[in-house]
């Protein structure tokens, strides 16, 4: 394992603060989540914030779904085709046992 090389400083920051947050019981929340008071619904900023994350939305173009629908239906037919020669394999191998079995 590589050791890793930083600011010592920082460090002991993170270390106090993730002993801290494991000394707070499991039930309650820490100090400074609990004191924030709690905002009001808004529903004007919430209608905006939501308006705001739709146009981060990337869509994929026609031409990649419509390439994207063909290799999976291409996918799904080699699948089919391997499922049934495997079955029709283990049916004869089937057959050939149980001939075996009772001719005996």
């Amino acid at each position: 394992m590589a050791k890793k090389t930083g600011n010592l400083a920082a460090m002991k920051q993170r270390a106090a603060k993730a002993a801290a947050v494991a000394a707070t019981p499991a039930g309650s929340a820490p100090a400074a989540a609990a004191a924030a008071p709690k905002k009001p619904f808004n529903i004007v900023q919430f209608s905006r914030e939501v308006r705001a994350e739709g146009r981060k939305i990337t869509w994929t173009s026609r031409r990649e779904t419509w390439i994207t629908s063909v290799m999976v239906l291409i996918m799904v037919v080699i699948a089919a085709i391997f499922f049934f020669v495997v079955d029709w394999l283990l049916s004869i191998g089937v057959g050939v046992l149980l001939k075996f079995a009772n001719a005996g």
